[in-house]
């Protein structure tokens, strides 16, 4: 029987991705979508975040071992922040951006029902987790942005307010006077240095019935152009949720983490086996790599900050940073605490413009 050129070639690739797939299989490799391999689940919930979410994560873990549902767990943790005027990374009182606008980003993930849910470039609502878990209850949808994703806030029920704090303002009109010699604004308080911020919240979950769920919110880069969005709002980069596996974040820079896809590359990481800890500090590794020349400085160490979060079906977690010296909040069986980060770069190599 003759056979067309097209169709043997076909039936060659077909037999080669086999082949390939088997070389896969006998080389010990999990099989994508297994759950993470544990011989048990944790004997206490575990809650992971960013060194900002100390007060959270204590808050997080008495609702979960009340019976809360983990992903309202750690988003009640997150509030904490996001309605504190003082935190100006976060919700109520962040840096606007170059025009004086407030705008948050946040997404969100429940592991036992796979659902997520996102905001971006949201104005004057003050806990943009909670419409990101509204889109997640209410709509067919992940992802709501700018004016739209205000309008279903409101539709929702969110309050409309001025996030933009007097402290914040000042901040801003700081930032303006030092833009250059030739701007037409005039010097305020010259003696104090302008704030340049990244800050986030990233909260992880796991319960003793190995349920995961995570959440990451932020006001993003400060004097940001109007409609930037950070990681924090990408479902694989801010933050990602697999319950057969673990939970993962982000704070920091998050033009680098977007294009690593960090909490995804984190989570499939720790599914073939590989520790949070060094799951983590190995995407840390990947962002360096992806980074651009102009980010790096002549010994090709990154110029910018950014750290992950992680925690296991299994009860292990980490945290991780670029540069020796950060922390990160914990809360378990031992109560709630700070502990020290994990690091790629002393902080004597530390570039002078790195934040």
């Amino acid at each position: 029987m003759s056979v067309s050129r097209r169709r043997f070639l076909g039936a060659g690739a077909v037999a080669a991705a086999g082949l390939s797939l088997g070389r896969f299989r006998t080389a010990g490799a999990t099989p994508l979508f297994a759950p993470l391999r544990s011989a048990r689940l944790p004997a206490h919930p575990v809650i992971v975040s960013s060194a900002n979410g100390l007060r959270g994560v204590a808050k997080a873990y008495d609702l979960v071992v009340g019976g809360s549902d983990p992903l309202d767990a750690v988003i009640a943790g997150v509030n904490i922040q996001e309605l504190d005027p003082e935190d100006q990374s976060v919700g109520l009182g962040g840096l606007p951006n170059e025009e004086g606008v407030v705008q948050l980003d946040a997404s969100c993930m429940h592991g036992p029902t796979k659902r997520a849910g996102a905001v971006g470039a949201l104005e004057d609502i003050a806990t943009p987790s909670l419409v990101a878990k509204a889109v997640m209850d209410y709509t067919d949808h992940i992802f709501l942005a700018g004016a739209g994703a205000k309008k279903f806030a409101l539709e929702m029920g969110f309050k409309e307010q001025n996030l933009l704090t007097e402290k914040s303002r000042q901040d801003w009109l700081r930032w303006k006077a030092h833009l250059g010699p030739d701007n037409s604004w005039l010097k305020h308080d010259d003696d104090v240095k302008v704030k340049f911020t990244t800050g986030t919240i990233n909260m992880n979950v796991v319960t003793t019935s190995g349920d995961l769920a995570s959440v990451t919110t932020t006001s993003g880069l400060s004097w940001k152009l109007p409609g930037r969005v950070g990681d924090s709002a990408i479902v694989g980069a801010g933050q990602y949720c697999d319950n057969a596996v673990g939970a993962a974040g982000s704070t920091g820079r998050g033009e680098a983490n977007i294009k690593v896809c960090g909490a995804f590359f984190v989570i499939e990481q720790m599914r073939q086996g590989v520790a949070p800890q060094q799951a983590c500090l190995t995407a840390l590794q990947r962002a360096v790599a992806m980074s651009e020349r102009r980010l790096l400085d002549p010994k090709g160490r990154p110029m910018y900050g950014l750290q992950y979060y992680a925690v296991g079906k299994d009860g292990r977690y980490a945290g991780v940073t670029l540069y020796e010296g950060r922390q990160f909040a914990v809360a378990d069986a031992k109560g709630a605490r700070l502990e020290d980060c994990a690091f790629l770069y002393r902080r004597s190599e530390m570039p002078p413009s790195a934040w």
